[in-house]
């Protein structure tokens, strides 16, 4: 069953997705970002070549020629990711295909609308079973 993990309190949902992406890229594995919103996709991709000089994160975005040699994948396609470890969750509902990956991190921003969806994902993902850890990053900063 799918792990699932709520990052709430995220100060930038970008920024937090590429800490997540880093961090499962050094495990070595395979992360689809899911952005299913072109505009965001595309600010996702600047980011990941932009944030860190000095440490590149292998990443291209759903639909590029070499998405199934990629660890980091950003859009919606979960069939060009090489093998399904990491699904990072940047929409408002939750991805249909969820349930092939083996965890699921949905990063949460401090607007409460934003709040109010993952309320609603969180629901949706405990009536049917699963287990679900919560992060505050909040408390991270103090």
């Amino acid at each position: 069953m799918t792990r699932i993990d709520f990052y709430f309190n995220a100060p930038s949902k970008t920024d937090v997705a590429r800490k997540l992406a880093t961090k499962a890229f050094n495990a070595g594995q395979n992360v689809l970002v899911y952005a299913p919103d072109p505009e965001q996709a595309k600010a996702l991709d600047t980011l990941f070549w932009t944030a860190q000089q000095l440490s590149f994160l292998p990443h291209v975005r759903c639909g590029h020629p070499l998405a199934r040699q990629t660890p980091i994948l950003i859009g919606a396609d979960p069939d060009e990711l090489a093998s399904a470890d990491i699904l990072i969750n940047l929409a408002e509902q939750p991805p249909e295909f969820f349930g092939r990956f083996q965890r699921l991190l949905e990063v949460v921003g401090a607007e409460e609308g934003d709040r109010e969806r993952a309320r609603e994902r969180f629901r949706f993902f405990k009536q049917r079973g699963y287990s679900l850890e919560t992060h505050d990053l909040a408390e991270k900063d103090s």
